[in-house]
């Protein structure tokens, strides 16, 4: 296994600083445990509903459904760790975990569904819009673009590939539009788009701002339908998050161009602004542009933080459904972060050195890695190649900066 070898290497070993208890996320309380409703239940219950006693050397935390136990380890350094014995699990759970409700989820151009399991778990479900083979039309605007279930699986992948471990975990699934989405769903505007097509299939298109109309329905097979299951982040309400507008975002404007394409010196007034101006956030929000570029995501206008942690604190690499969308160009206005400011975390240079080399090349670690997913193959062998290409147009990037 190559991508076994790779998490095994020194540069995967580097230690994160030590976690206090003003570092986590959460201050659980130790003694809250949680039970099945029944044997034959796989509904789960608080202790304060259920007088349960644990079984013998187990603590409440064993007792936890793995959501929760997911939620419980985000600490100020990273969202989960990289030898997470957790991650198998959750993503089984998204997979194959009984749906008790479907519900649209509110804003956005697009249909999104929160689905909702019998532990209270939740997954944001996005459907499939395109077949893996399909490329982004040419004359397309990136904010015109179908959002694919695929870039979402992949990019979780991805993502903890190059450890950053800044994208919730995310898992292929084949859902049954009729039993596990109009049967259940308690949205009435929702479930008054279903219909019948004249192939006989189910679909459905929902409510949204720009592609949710018959036209844009979608459909199963006859009522299978392929998905991104993602892990969602706590509420709000229990863990506040800031929306930070990225100072690279498009105009998004079919004509006007932002000001960073006009000025080549733009990075120099973005190192003046708070909170680009200390610590590392500048560096991570490099890490992000080359995370985008090696899936050719041009839709980052904004990016996330957990507000306890201030400004020292990773970014949230979330909404990823616009990358993989074209193999055969790549789009080098991704990498103007990189570019106009010359300056790379040491640690990321030297990963993607490493996965450029022959025993961890990146294209190979991410088609294992996909191989897991239920809905494998997960991208169309053209996106695998174009990954190797635009990495070595990341280090050549960095090759000129450090000539210069």
């Amino acid at each position: 296994s190559k991508l076994a070898a790779l998490f095994k290497h020194p540069l995967y070993n580097i230690p994160v600083p030590e976690v206090t208890e003003k570092d986590k996320l959460f201050v659980v309380n130790p003694m809250e445990k949680f039970s099945l409703r029944s044997s034959g239940s796989d509904e789960w219950v608080s202790s304060s509903k259920a007088e349960a006693l644990l079984p013998t050397g187990k603590t409440a935390y064993d007792t936890y459904p793995t959501w929760l136990k997911f939620h419980i380890g985000i600490n100020r350094y990273e969202l989960y760790p990289r030898r997470d014995p957790l991650l198998p699990t959750l993503l089984r759970d998204l997979a194959t975990q009984r749906i008790v409700s479907s519900v649209q989820k509110s804003g956005g151009t697009q249909l999104k569904l929160i689905m909702t399991f019998p532990n209270y778990g939740q997954a944001l479900f996005k459907p499939m819009k395109q077949t893996r083979d399909q490329e982004t039309p040419i004359d397309f605007f990136y904010f015109s673009d179908f959002e694919r279930h695929n870039a979402e699986i992949a990019a979780f992948h991805l993502d903890r590939i190059l450890d950053f471990r800044r994208i919730p975990p995310v898992s292929g699934r084949l859902v049954n539009i009729t039993k596990e989405i109009r049967d259940i769903t308690t949205d009435k505007k929702l479930a008054k788009t279903f219909f019948i097509s004249p192939a006989g299939n189910v679909c459905f298109y929902g409510e949204c701002s720009y592609y949710c109309s018959t036209e844009h329905a979608l459909c199963g097979k006859p009522d299978r339908l392929e998905g991104s299951m993602a892990a969602l982040l706590p509420d709000k309400t229990l863990a506040k998050r800031r929306s930070w507008r990225s100072p690279w975002r498009r105009s998004y404007h079919k004509s006007k161009k932002a000001e960073w394409e006009l000025n080549p010196n733009y990075c120099a007034q973005v190192r003046e602004m708070p909170p680009y101006d200390r610590g590392h956030r500048l560096l991570d929000l490099i890490d992000m542009a080359i995370l985008d570029f090696l899936m050719g995501n041009m839709d980052r206008h904004h990016y996330e933080t957990f507000e306890k942690f201030g400004n020292d604190t990773f970014l949230l690499h979330l909404d990823n459904g616009r990358g993989f969308g074209t193999h055969s160009r790549d789009e080098p206005s991704i990498l103007a972060p990189l570019q106009q400011c010359c300056s790379i975390k040491k640690s990321t240079y030297l990963r993607l050195q490493l996965l450029a080399t022959q025993p961890y090349r990146l294209s190979d670690v991410l088609q294992e890695a996909l191989a897991a997913d239920p809905l494998a193959p997960v991208l169309a062998e053209p996106h695998l190649q174009a990954l190797d290409r635009r990495l070595g147009k990341v280090l050549l990037a960095v090759g000129h900066c450090l000539a210069r």
